[in-house]
């Protein structure tokens, strides 16, 4: 108890006790408060008179009570009104009382028993980190211009671990988001989702693997925790991706390169000495889906007949001789058209196809090799070359072979700088095109492709592509060629609200660039219901009932893995055989020999994209 000697002193403590219950609900939790509110009272005026004193130490509770709760301070501000506390003819006296800081003795504080350990097991995450001797591909952030050198580095890794492995991607200016996991539900699911984030404890960012529960409201493609970030430019952002890595011996070769840019990401790629997993039966399997071109083997005979077609109805007495394969062209008609606004023959329409030869020279090939080239593309029961350029003579020489065995053409300029229509480089090949079809060779055409992946690569915005586009259109048109036209972009592209309101309009149709092999959540088997799944939506949700194709789609048999997106003879064997399965009809397959002339790249999988074995049951020409 405390005990004040003066009645003055005992009316401030019963004041200052009102004042305890009035302002500590809690009452002895919060005794240390109240005291060190009444401590306070040394600045408050006390008056000579019961009311009055009481009413001062109702104020000094409002003032107290505003200081801890920050809300009720304007009611107690200095005003003009004259009536306050102190009233007229009273005195006052000011006192100071002091006490011990604690009046009662504190109350134990058991209540550390909520302690940290809990919260973690509620936290639906399971969190890895990667060991430092993990062959993840690195991810080196060159800042400024120059040369840089990388050193070579080998790993053995004895067990099979997930970790956590940086992926990189250039985004445009503005809000962009990337990464995260992508699905394919065929129905409305629940599914619980691993996926890799970035945590910052302390100021340092940490990649970790978590999961959550994600609901797919309907059959479709869901992307689970994407990133989102604001860009003042177009730069490279870096971000993690899980990744299984498997026993084996791993070397990372010592790199070297110069940078000219700011901010660029450098990945090194670690290559894996571990035994392949089973390679020959796997990849001997499809050796009889060789006979699959035989389904559309009535398409050779097609081109002849269609030929021979116009001549025949003339001559009576031979009417009844080509009667049934007179019907045959008829039906086949509208198929042959088709590939001009949405897709061709079987389960694989197209290919692509360059000049060059596959070995490091890259020199341009012979009207002979080429020749033999398309001879085996057609065999292959293609029925349509993709080219991009007039490179090499590409025009004269693998038209003049696809005139010869029957093949339809998809032409295109390659924009190697910028979208300028008066760049000499883009000048001289719409010249080439307009001299080559005005030769007579338009009707070969049933695409014309005005730029490969540009606003993707940064070499053009979307206006200035429209602008080429156009000028494209306008100069070829002129020269005589009728067809529809296209550019090739990747889907995160076309979904881009300003590209597909620049560019829908001046297309005829949505030319896509589809390779399940750079989403690391894709493995071989999937290959084909990711194609599939990004092609409905290019055709179904970008340039309104407009047709899209496929344009460039193939899985490497070389170079590093890509999480689930593993490489391979057998595994390139079977993403082309579900590709094949879904969309081969709207894809142009990537591409028909290897080229050894090109850089590895980041992945270590540009030289081996070649496929066109796959379709020609082995045998590749030889010159």
């Amino acid at each position: 108890s405390f005990v004040l000697s003066s009645p003055l002193t005992s009316l401030i403590f019963t004041t200052a006790s009102l004042f305890q219950r009035a302002f500590v609900p809690t009452q002895r939790q919060k005794l240390e408060k109240s005291q060190i509110q009444l401590l306070r009272f040394n600045s408050i005026p006390l008056v000579n008179m019961k009311g009055s004193l009481i009413l001062a130490a109702a104020a000094a509770a409002g003032v107290s009570a505003s200081s801890a709760h920050r809300h009720a301070h304007g009611l107690f501000k200095r005003t003009n009104n004259g009536t306050e506390v102190c009233l007229p003819g009273c005195t006052t006296i000011y006192k100071t009382i002091y006490g011990e800081p604690t009046l009662m003795p504190n109350p134990p504080s058991p209540k550390p028993t909520s302690q940290a350990p809990p919260p973690p097991p509620p936290k639906p995450t399971s969190t890895y980190v990667p060991a430092l001797e993990v062959p993840t591909p690195v991810a080196e952030v060159c800042e400024t211009p120059g040369i840089y050198t990388f050193p070579a580095t080998t790993i053995t890794v004895s067990e099979t671990i997930t970790v956590c492995a940086p992926a990189n991607t250039k985004v445009p200016a503005g809000t962009q988001t990337y990464g995260g996991v992508t699905t394919i539900v065929e129905s409305s699911t629940t599914i619980v989702c691993p996926y890799a984030t970035e945590k910052t404890t302390n100021g340092v960012v940490t990649s970790v693997i978590e999961t959550t529960t994600y609901v797919c409201p309907e059959a479709g493609t869901y992307t689970i925790a994407p990133a989102v970030t604001v860009c003042e430019k177009e730069e490279d952002v870096v971000y993690p991706i899980i990744t299984t890595v498997t026993p084996g011996t791993y070397t990372r070769p010592a790199v070297t390169t110069t940078i000219t840019e700011e901010h660029v990401v450098v990945v090194c790629p670690w290559t894996s000495e571990a035994p392949k997993p089973t390679p020959t039966p796997v990849y001997e399997a499809p050796k009889p889906e060789a006979p699959k071109p035989e389904a559309p083997k009535p398409e050779i005979t097609k081109p002849e007949i269609t030929k021979a077609a116009e001549p025949e109805p003339k001559p009576t007495p031979a009417y009844e001789v080509p009667e049934t394969p007179k019907e045959t062209p008829k039906k086949e008609t509208p198929a042959k058209e088709t590939p001009k606004i949405g897709g061709g023959a079987g389960d694989h329409w197209a290919i692509t196809y360059t000049p060059f030869s596959q070995d490091a020279s890259g020199s341009c090939k012979s009207a002979t090799e080429v020749n033999k080239d398309i001879a085996v593309i057609k065999q292959s029961g293609f029925d349509t070359v993709r080219v991009y350029s007039t490179d090499c003579s590409t025009l004269e020489n693998v038209g003049a072979a696809c005139k010869e065995h029957g093949l339809r053409m998809i032409i295109g300029i390659f924009v190697k700088d910028s979208c300028n229509p008066e760049n000499p480089q883009v000048k001289e090949q719409i010249d080439t095109i307009n001299k080559w079809g005005q030769a007579g060779n338009w009707d070969l055409v049933d695409l014309f492709v005005v730029g490969n992946e540009c606003i993707f690569q940064g070499r053009c915005d979307a206006n200035s592509l429209k602008t080429l586009i156009v000028s494209v259109k306008e100069s070829c048109g002129a020269a005589g060629y009728k067809g529809p036209y296209t550019t090739a972009e990747t889907l995160s592209v076309w979904e881009q609200k300003e590209v597909a309101a620049i560019i829908c309009p001046v297309v005829d149709v949505v030319g896509g660039q589809i390779h399940p092999y750079f989403n690391a959540e894709v493995a071989p088997a999937d290959a084909g219901k990711f194609v599939k799944n990004q092609l409905d939506i290019l055709e179904n949700s970008i340039c309104g009932n407009k047709p899209a194709l496929n344009l460039e789609c193939g899985w490497p048999t070389g170079g590093s893995a890509n999480g689930m997106a593993t490489t391979g003879k057998a595994e390139q064997t079977i993403a082309i055989t579900s590709i094949r399965e879904l969309v081969g009809d709207r894809t142009v397959f990537f591409s028909f020999h290897d080229d050894e002339w090109k850089e590895p790249g980041a992945c270590g999988c540009e030289q081996s994209w070649g496929c066109g074995e796959l379709f020609a049951g082995g045998s590749m020409p030889s010159y």
